[in-house]
């Protein structure tokens, strides 16, 4: 897919591999549009792309991924401004280690781990339809492989455990992905998950010392962090791949439960109705 002139979208681009997914997504001739809580960070960045690249275009606009309004609001400005969307990157995550709520009163790994992109992506879904050939890329993590979809607790209000709750947010994006690959199927809109690795981010920095420490030991940069991502976004070898799990560029096996597409549908049919409230 030639991307010079297309539109790209990417949550989570004012640091980590979103930043240099943005940055390369521009190199490349992309239009931009970057949806930040923090405007201050949201306008450096698009300073930083347009002093790097001649010509470039950033679109910087208002969205607090913890706020289901805040969400409709930037998705209702954007398509009265935009008819068409080519890459949407939904790269945005946090890892919260002590229990918190959105704005929205949802636990918060679960509200924008899964329900943000969720529901971004379904309001924006009639626009990436109309600008086929499009893609649709979630980051999602191997840590998905840690845990099973809890429906009867969510939101780990019977016992909280940081690491399952960020473990059910990304294996929601992999059953998102597959259940969104199946609707979007012959529609020309492509959609596929990824781990980018254990990538030195800010994800890590509410963790304990001693856990950054461990984790530290794996770590890889930004820039490589962002391959996988760049590449499922623009390179011609995935053109018409859809529904599958990348690792270093290449289709990767996910858990056995990730692959149970009836989990998939119920959970679909779950995130509609947290999306309704």
């Amino acid at each position: 897919m030639e991307m010079k002139g297309k539109t790209a979208l990417i949550t989570g681009a004012t640091s980590g591999i979103g930043r240099i997914s943005a940055k390369e997504l521009a190199r490349q001739g992309m239009q931009l549009v970057l949806p930040v809580r923090d405007m201050e960070k949201g306008e450096a960045l698009k300073g930083e792309i347009e002093s790097e690249n001649k010509g470039a275009r950033v679109d910087v606009m208002h969205c607090d991924l913890a706020s289901m309004e805040s969400i409709r609001d930037f998705a209702a400005a954007f398509k009265k401004k935009y008819k068409q969307l080519h890459v949407l990157l939904n790269n945005a995550g946090l890892w919260e280690v002590k229990r918190k709520l959105s704005k929205d009163g949802i636990e918060m790994n679960f509200a924008v781990n899964h329900l943000a992109p969720f529901l971004l992506t379904n309001l924006l879904l009639e626009v990436i339809r109309a600008s086929a050939p499009a893609r649709i890329v979630n980051v999602s993590s191997t840590a998905h492989k840690q845990t099973r979809m809890r429906f009867d607790d969510l939101e780990g209000n019977g016992r909280w455990s940081s690491l399952q709750t960020y473990a059910q947010g990304k294996l929601a994006n992999i059953f998102f992905t597959r259940e969104l690959a199946r609707r979007l199927e012959g529609s020309g809109v492509t959609v596929n998950a990824l781990h980018p690795g254990v990538v030195r981010t800010r994800l890590f920095d509410k963790m304990p010392g001693p856990f950054r420490k461990l984790f530290g030991l794996f770590m890889i940069s930004p820039e490589k962090g962002a391959q996988t991502s760049i590449y499922l976004a623009t390179s011609p070898e995935v053109e018409g791949v859809s529904g599958e799990y990348f690792i270093k560029k290449k289709v990767a096996r996910t858990s056995k439960h990730a692959r149970d597409m009836e989990v998939a549908r119920r959970l679909w049919e779950v995130s509609e109705a947290y999306c309704k409230r």
